[in-house]
């Protein structure tokens, strides 16, 4: 009986993905690589952080719904903080990693980066006019 367990989420963006992961310190793996889980049950991501302790956090492309599932052994799960506020942190960072590179594709450059006490961020982008 398989442990795993796939929790879709809005990431579409490999690149703001993989930014993201690395923003909260881990070294994110690509290509198609197991996820492992409880007692070596595997299941293949295009994405994978792995764990020494524990279970491995994956991220599996779902062509149909064309986003990212992260795919892991809940039962396993030892990170310092919840899958629901590991999720919330990753979609925080995500969201960062996509606006800077949607700003710098349009030719604005960050001036200011604050976070709060509460968490969020706040961003001065700026652009020069010809």
């Amino acid at each position: 009986m398989s442990h795993f367990s796939t929790v879709r989420t809005e990431l579409r963006d490999r690149s703001s993905l993989l930014s993201a992961l690395r923003d909260l310190g881990f070294d994110p793996k690509e290509g198609q690589t197991p996820v492992r889980g409880y007692r070596g049950q595997q299941v293949s991501a295009d994405v994978v952080c792995l764990e020494p302790q524990g279970s491995d956090i994956g991220f599996r492309w779902n062509d149909q719904a064309g986003h990212y599932d992260l795919v892991t052994d809940l039962d396993l799960w030892n990170r310092p903080v919840p899958v629901e506020r590991f999720l919330s942190q990753l979609h925080q960072r995500y969201a960062l990693q996509a606006i800077l590179a949607g700003s710098a594709s349009e030719g604005f450059s960050v001036t200011e980066q604050r976070t709060s006490q509460d968490g969020s961020i706040e961003l001065v982008v700026t652009r020069w006019q010809d």
